[in-house]
């Protein structure tokens, strides 16, 4: 419960920590000293957040299936405990268990520390014995595990069944009222078709596992063979599986809402769709153009200096410039063209309508 606990506060906030400095580092190898960063907030800086932080999700993703996996390993099944195959019979596991009974039987510790620990070796490893030589015990743990020791008033595969699928519900259901009430509130919205298609896939998956006589052929076929054939992973069992896929599935929706801001379309003002400038833009405009309006005049105060006290010579400057502005900036605007050259044909007889004038 508590490696649990623990792994989903690491969900909160590691990928977007890691995700901070990977693309801090990234910029520094990349880019020159001296050339411009990507700023946040700028699409390029966006673009690389997102693709750098899918990879860190689906890493840490790997991560935690792995981690999962190995502390199933630790904790082993009667198959490695007696190091027998899944697959062995009855009368090989009775002489493994006699092999290794007269190998660590309690009676053979020569002081009582390596007596308490050969008593509880012993005690797994005749549990061991027990259990597979047992075909319905054996039935129910491949399938639910080494808690089917502590059941009570079990004897046949259907009161195993039984018993098993009661500690199987309430996650189910409990797991689909959490999705439904979180639904309501306006929660887990985006992904949601693909939550409840994983989740339907993995119930359809345990209940195909459990109520079979045979191992699942996702086990039998692909998993083990995979794992036997190029790693030193032993089998796993179909208890094992069911919880690796708990994991996997859970540990997929806490990954869909870590990339649901990325991916979920962002509700922006009517206002501002139409101009494309958010209010932060028209901001910063609107500064920069006070800014360079306090410029202009400044500039045009230093230019007036030596004609301070000289009417004559400041009217003959504005009419200069006045003159500037009309030839240069006026009358060269196309539509102010257009309206003369109009103008012009209704003076001159043969002249087209709409005619642009050439020079002034």
């Amino acid at each position: 419960m508590s490696s649990n606990i623990l792994s989903y506060v690491g969900w909160t906030f590691l990928p977007n920590l890691v995700t901070g400095w990977i693309q801090t580092i990234y910029y520094g190898i990349t880019i020159r000293a001296g050339d411009p960063k990507p700023q946040p907030g700028t699409p390029r800086y966006i673009k690389h957040r997102q693709r750098i932080h899918i990879a860190v999700i689906a890493i840490y993703l790997l991560y935690t299936i792995y981690e999962a996996d190995y502390s199933l390993r630790q904790e082993g099944d009667f198959y490695q405990d007696l190091d027998l195959p899944v697959d062995v019979d009855e009368k090989k596991i009775k002489a493994r268990f006699r092999r290794l009974a007269a190998i660590y039987h309690p009676d053979k510790a020569v002081n009582p520390e390596e007596h308490a620990n050969a008593e509880i070796y012993f005690v797994k490893l005749k549990s061991a014995q027990d259990t597979l030589t047992d075909t319905t015990k054996r039935w129910a743990y491949e399938r639910f595990g080494p808690d089917v020791l502590a059941w009570q008033h079990v004897s046949s595969i259907r009161d195993y069944l039984f018993v098993g699928v009661q500690t199987v519900t309430p996650l189910y259901g409990g797991s689909i009222a959490v999705m439904i009430l979180l639904g309501l509130f306006g929660y887990l919205q985006w992904g949601r078709y693909w939550r409840y298609l994983i989740f339907a896939g993995l119930a359809l998956v345990e209940y195909h596992t459990l109520t079979r006589p045979y191992w699942s052929p996702i086990l039998t076929k692909v998993v083990n063979p995979f794992f036997t054939t190029f790693t030193s992973h032993p089998p796993i069992l179909p208890f094992q599986f069911l919880a690796l896929a708990h994991k996997a599935t859970f540990t997929f929706f806490v990954a869909l809402g870590q990339l649901s801001p990325l991916f979920a379309p962002q509700d922006r003002p009517a206002s501002n769709s139409s101009s494309g400038f958010d209010e932060q833009h028209l901001q910063r405009l609107e500064q920069m153009a006070q800014s360079t309006e306090i410029e202009t005049q400044r500039l045009l105060a230093l230019e007036m200096t030596p004609l301070v006290g000289d009417e004559a010579g400041q009217n003959d400057m504005k009419g200069r410039v006045r003159e500037w502005l009309v030839q240069n900036t006026i009358r060269s605007d196309p539509e102010v063209r257009d309206a003369m050259g109009r103008a012009m044909a209704k003076r001159r007889v043969g002249a087209p309508a709409g005619a642009r004038l050439t020079a002034t």
